[in-house]
């Protein structure tokens, strides 16, 4: 994922090697909660479920063994393809801890997954500083 131009002084200058340690040597290319392979483009349901080609069986979120009927599960109707890129994540959305154990591998999914609550938290702050800064340019919100 691109790195905010106010977050880049947090990350070391070897910031690409790092990421790639990451996610090509100790996590194999996949990423390390749902086991989805970079570079390659996995068929999915929209709900977590994916289709794993090397292991010919379909996983879940958590890159679980799931098991999808036919007759009760629409497959064919909503399925998907995804090309999967994996970005090297803080565990604890600190940028200045660059610890091997505080990074992990993530696909986009499990990425946005991860960082919700933060993008929730700084989504309040962004429209509280509007509505502050609003307050006191513009006098209070009718």
């Amino acid at each position: 994922m691109p790195i905010r131009r106010e977050h880049r002084f947090f990350y070391p200058i070897d910031w690409p090697q790092l990421s790639a340690v990451i996610r090509f040597q100790r996590a194999g290319g996949r990423c390390e909660v749902c086991r989805r392979p970079h570079g390659q483009t996995v068929f999915h349901l929209g709900d977590g479920r994916w289709w794993d080609a090397e292991a010919g069986i379909w996983r879940d979120g958590r890159g679980k063994r799931v098991c999808v009927v036919l007759g009760v599960d629409d497959v064919f109707g909503s399925v998907r393809g995804t090309r999967v890129v994996l970005a090297a994540a803080h565990r604890d959305h600190d940028t200045s801890n660059n610890a091997a154990a505080n990074l992990a591998a993530f696909c986009q999914r499990c990425h946005m997954i991860h960082d919700r609550p933060e993008h929730r938290r700084r989504r309040w702050l962004t429209l509280f500083r509007r509505k502050a800064l609003g307050d006191l340019f513009r006098g209070p919100y009718a």
